[in-house]
């Protein structure tokens, strides 16, 4: 196992909850990878939109299992699994992938959420999960990078419900606290960069009010010891089947599989996930 962390960055991760690696992915991995994503029929068809609180929308498409597409592939590669085995402490496997893409003028906002508030209410026992977000724009403040609360990850899980709109996220009244006491980090990330960050890091994301497009793709992974004890939307324990990092430009431009599976087509919520919050708790967070 090889990580990309430096002993510097291995203690920035535990300290703050993210790491921003710049060209996780070079120039011409990432074009494959943008060619792939646009053009995929299957990804295509799978799409949704998940709106705010305005009624704007992102843009998605969410799949649980790599396979040999080429954003499988990215997925798959030493230097992703390898970096993730390192910030969760052994083996993992993919717990999903999905696509967030905000068009210009157009793409909706993420509130305030933790990633393991979701996955929780899975079976996911320990918060021993994390992702990986890969820019395949450029992503800025104008057209709604990723925001985190640097070191964040140490105040635990938080309850999460629905809120105005369609958005399950993170109770506005913690969220208000938490933004007093933790540092607002805009992750801006030109192609190819990755954050890596944990489950517990709070983040969200501001409407693109900006001419340019700004899609990301996120690799989300699992430990392998905390396989979920229930059966859900995503998968428990799978072995994942590492690849050679120069395997992007070795495959070139593979769609994934012609199979109705491939693609989540439910969306629902478990109930435990029911609570709503008003208007005026979450309005002190905007």
């Amino acid at each position: 196992m090889t990580t990309l962390f430096t002993p510097e960055q291995r203690a920035a991760y535990e300290r703050d909850g993210f790491v921003l690696i710049r060209s996780l992915f070079d120039a011409e991995e990432i074009t494959i990878l943008r060619d792939a994503i646009e053009k995929d029929p299957q990804l295509r068809a799978s799409l949704y939109d998940r709106k705010d609180a305005q009624g704007k929308a992102t843009r998605m498409a969410t799949w649980n299992h790599p396979g040999d597409s080429v954003y499988g592939l990215a997925a798959r590669s030493h230097r992703v699994v390898d970096t993730m085995e390192d910030m969760l402490g052994g083996e993992v496997y993919h717990y999903h992938s999905k696509l967030t893409a905000k068009e210009p003028f157009e793409g909706g906002a993420w509130e305030w959420h933790q990633d393991y508030g979701y996955w929780y209410h899975n079976g996911c026992v320990f918060p021993y999960m994390a992702s990986v977000m890969v820019a395949l724009d450029k992503t800025t403040k104008e057209n709604g990078c990723l925001q985190v609360l640097r070191g964040s990850h140490h105040a635990g899980r938080v309850d999460h419900g629905v809120l105005p709109g369609e958005q399950v996220g993170a109770d506005p009244r913690r969220v208000e606290e938490m933004l007093k006491r933790f540092e607002r980090v805009y992750a801006e990330m030109e192609p190819g960069d990755g954050l890596f960050f944990h489950s517990n890091v709070m983040h969200r994301s501001d409407q693109n009010r900006s001419p340019n497009r700004r899609w990301t793709v996120l690799f989300c992974y699992n430990a392998a010891r905390n396989d979920p004890y229930l059966e859900h939307h995503h998968p428990q324990y799978t072995p994942l089947s590492k690849v050679d990092d120069n395997a992007i430009k070795a495959t070139g431009l593979r769609f994934a599989e012609a199979d109705d599976s491939y693609f989540r087509k439910n969306f629902s919520n478990p109930p435990e996930l029911g609570k709503k919050y008003d208007k005026a708790a979450t309005a002190q967070n905007e």
